[in-house]
């Protein structure tokens, strides 16, 4: 975990080696000398803002944490922080809204960087019977409900290789944020027992393209995949962190379940 109470050639230092960067690897991408990278380091030279916010582009530093090496190096944080109700991002929130919407009867999700649901689409609400009712107290955690064993898990069919897939992208995010709340956020998962759902070997993938989430729901069992992607250039530090995760039916059988259980809801209602 980052030391953020650090001086800013502290944290310089512990995002290049986050990055498995040598000073020289990183003096070379970034078109500075390695002493005055060695210097900025150990706080014999202090940077410049433009200088500072240049090499936290090329260590992919977050935006979130770009505003902490500017304070830290004694400048005005520059990337503005808002909620996604603010008046400033109606048009992003239009955006998630319209994208949501389309994905329509099929599942689809806007998640904050700590994996909570911050919007949904509300599809196919029969995903989650019989999930305990304080998985899906607001906000929702996703990764929690996917891999606690009161919610998704019993009823996920390859939870072995789903469970590895979640664990693995939150291990990622980990080693790229080093955000606290997402270390003891994988702490916890990871210790989940998966109640009466048995990890599974991995699935032949002759016939795959990519892991598929595979659920019992309604008496079928559902094949989906998955596709995530995010805000380009975002400025905003909430939009940076934003990611809209969406579900597609994987085989025609799901398809044609999903449409039926769909126009089942709608005459219901």
């Amino acid at each position: 975990m980052l030391n953020r109470t650090q001086p800013v050639g502290g944290l310089l230092r512990q995002w290049r080696q986050r990055r498995r960067l040598s000073q020289l690897d990183l003096a070379g991408d970034a078109g500075v000398s390695t002493r005055h990278l060695s210097f900025v380091e150990t706080g014999r030279a202090h940077p410049s803002r433009d200088m500072l916010l240049h090499l936290s582009e090329q260590l992919e530093v977050p935006v979130r944490e770009r505003n902490v090496l500017l304070v830290a190096a004694g400048y005005a944080p520059i990337f503005p922080e808002r909620p996604l109700a603010d008046p400033a991002l109606a048009p992003a929130r239009a955006a998630i809204d319209l994208v949501l919407e389309r994905q329509k009867p099929y599942p689809a999700f806007a998640l904050d960087r700590h994996w909570r649901i911050v919007a949904s689409n509300a599809a196919l609400p029969e995903l989650y019977e019989g999930v305990a009712a304080d998985l899906l107290e607001p906000p929702i955690n996703a990764m929690r409900l996917s891999l606690h064993p009161n919610g998704l898990a019993p009823r996920i069919v390859n939870f072995g290789e789903w469970r590895a897939h979640l664990l693995h992208r939150l291990r990622h995010q980990v080693e790229l944020t080093a955000d606290a709340r997402l270390i003891e956020l994988l702490r916890e998962v990871a210790g989940y027992h998966a109640g009466s759902a048995l990890p599974v070997p991995p699935a032949r993938l002759d016939n795959e393209i990519a892991i598929p989430f595979r659920i019992r729901l309604a008496g079928d069992v559902l094949s989906f995949l998955s596709m995530t992607t995010v805000f380009g250039t975002p400025v905003d530090v909430m939009l940076s962190e934003l990611a809209l995760e969406f579900f597609f039916p994987a085989d025609d059988a799901t398809a044609v379940a999903v449409q039926r259980l769909a126009a089942a809801s709608s005459r219901a209602n």
